[in-house]
């Protein structure tokens, strides 16, 4: 079988994409469970059991690595009427950051 260069360019940038996406859904379930476990310390409600990714970017980890940062949105209720928003953030495959709304404490 003969591949061409253009084809093997994007054979090569397919499995890339790939690869990325996969891992992407695993650092996602990393925030996901990390989401969880702090809402659930907190006593509030994780809405929808969902993150919503917001944007990513390249950046350096505190070795001066380059690692792909992410940060993801997601909504919880402290009594189960009213919609509070969140933010996490990873850096590679460890979350740095988790940030809740002021919300209302029940």
């Amino acid at each position: 079988m003969y591949l061409d260069i253009q084809s093997l360019f994007f054979v090569t940038l397919m499995a890339f994409l790939f690869y990325h996406w996969w891992q992407s859904q695993k650092v996602k379930e990393i925030a996901l469970r990390h989401t969880r476990r702090h809402c659930k310390e907190l006593e509030l409600q994780l809405l929808d059991d969902n993150i919503n990714l917001r944007g990513f970017w390249l950046r350096r980890d505190d070795k001066g690595q380059l690692r792909i940062w992410r940060s993801y949105n997601f909504e919880f209720s402290s009594t189960g009427e009213e919609r509070y928003s969140g933010r996490v953030v990873t850096l590679g495959r460890k979350v740095t950051d988790l940030h809740l709304d002021p919300h209302r404490l029940q």
